[in-house]
């Protein structure tokens, strides 16, 4: 897509990234509310990355560097879009801030079961590691 429009999310975004998420994403997650996606602009505002066409938000994704290491979260593209570069186009965006900030590899989190992601990533060059196992905890209810 040439006039694919990428950018990072604005306060003024985050209903309009958490109704698209409904749609585009699978699977949710404890953070996807506003004070979560708030909280995440707020820190970092380049963090989370928009893909827009005519307007209309057409993909997303969440590049968060800690200052050691590359994560990628919530790529996700709207299912009638998709095979058309807006993923390629918003994982360059997240691989190029990467490099800005002096990252050196990128991981992201992918459900076992979604195997049309899986393949997205592969194609982007991505592989699973799978000597590690995540390990998670819940700080809320």
């Amino acid at each position: 897509m040439n006039d694919l429009r990428i950018r990072a999310a604005t306060p003024d975004d985050l209903d309009t990234v958490l109704a698209f998420w409904k749609v585009a994403a699978e699977g949710t997650s404890i953070s996807d509310d506003r004070n979560g996606v708030e909280r995440l602009v707020a820190r970092d505002p380049e963090a989370l990355i928009l893909a827009e066409h005519d307007g209309e938000l057409v993909g997303t994704v969440i590049a968060g560097f800690d200052g050691w290491r590359c994560h990628l979260y919530r790529l996700a593209v709207h299912p009638g879009r998709r095979r058309l570069g807006i993923g390629s186009a918003l994982l360059a965006a997240a691989e190029e801030r990467f490099v800005t900030l002096g990252g050196r590899r990128g991981d992201a989190m992918v459900l076992q079961r979604n195997e049309t992601a899986q393949h997205a990533w592969q194609a982007a060059g991505y592989a699973p590691e799978e000597q590690w196992r995540r390990w998670v905890k819940p700080l809320t209810d």
